[in-house]
């Protein structure tokens, strides 16, 4: 089985699925589809190698190919109001997790606002670029890069799944059963569970409630993670106030 004929238990995610070999973006691909009227609600873009993908803050995400999962997701989420999309990441995030738990349940967190954690190093991470449309979402597009049997890395806060189970692992399985997590989570969301969802990423989350360094304005401060705002701004107790925090304002330290 390859990774542009997998066999998915799913209604929509993935049932339009495009594979390349090798590509700067899966989604700058996938905002040409959209942009073409060419993507259906569910469309997954597949590379086996990524040579641009892009990180939050605008970093980089290189893998070496046929050895890691790449992939963009094409969602309508509709139902939800601009003023709710963070709650999009928190069931992407959720179904990454689920993943990763799947087979290393001990370690596994999200690190605010979408990376793939084990212990304190990085697994994969998550981009979601939003349209919106009036008060709604029109249609979003999530690449999500997870490092499954890569075993050299440029970044020493990097791992894979490889690294940390000792073994190299099937990527068909593991895309097959992250495309049907993505599509059971989103399933949920659209069904009503926001609260629901919101609660077990504040469970999952990296650092949750304990005290940590982090960087403020070039300032090194403590600070305790006290939970996520409506918009997904990070809350954190910094000198004894909670403060709110965007994408860009914080920085964890190590």
């Amino acid at each position: 089985m390859s990774l542009q004929n997998l066999s998915l238990n799913t209604l929509f995610v993935g049932q339009q699925l495009l594979f390349l070999p090798e590509c700067a973006s899966t989604n700058t691909v996938a905002q040409e589809l959209v942009n073409k009227n060419d993507a259906t609600d569910g469309c997954v873009i597949i590379a086996g190698a990524q040579t641009g993908g892009r990180g939050q803050r605008g970093n980089t995400w290189d893998v070496e190919p046929d050895k890691n999962i790449t992939l963009s997701l094409v969602l309508k989420p509709t139902f939800l109001e601009a003023t709710q999309q963070f709650a999009l990441n928190i069931a992407v995030s959720l179904a990454a997790l689920d993943l990763l738990k799947s087979h290393l349940p001990e370690g596994a967190k999200i690190k605010w606002p979408n990376d793939l954690y084990h212990q304190n190093l990085k697994v994969g991470g998550i981009l979601i670029e939003n349209a919106i449309s009036g008060r709604f979402l029109q249609h979003s597009i999530i690449g999500i890069g997870i490092n499954v049997n890569q075993v050299t890395f440029q970044h020493d806060r990097a791992t894979s799944f490889a690294l940390l189970a000792g073994k190299e692992f099937s990527l068909q399985t593991m895309v097959t059963q992250l495309l049907q997590n993505l599509e059971r989570r989103y399933l949920a969301l659209r069904a009503g569970a926001h609260d629901q969802q919101k609660q077990e990423f504040l469970k999952q989350l990296f650092r949750y409630q304990e005290w940590h360094p982090f960087e403020v304005e070039g300032q090194r401060v403590m600070g305790q993670i006290a939970g996520v705002d409506a918009v997904g701004r990070l809350a954190v107790i910094v000198e004894q106030k909670l403060k709110f925090f965007q994408f860009q304002e914080i920085k964890y330290l190590f």
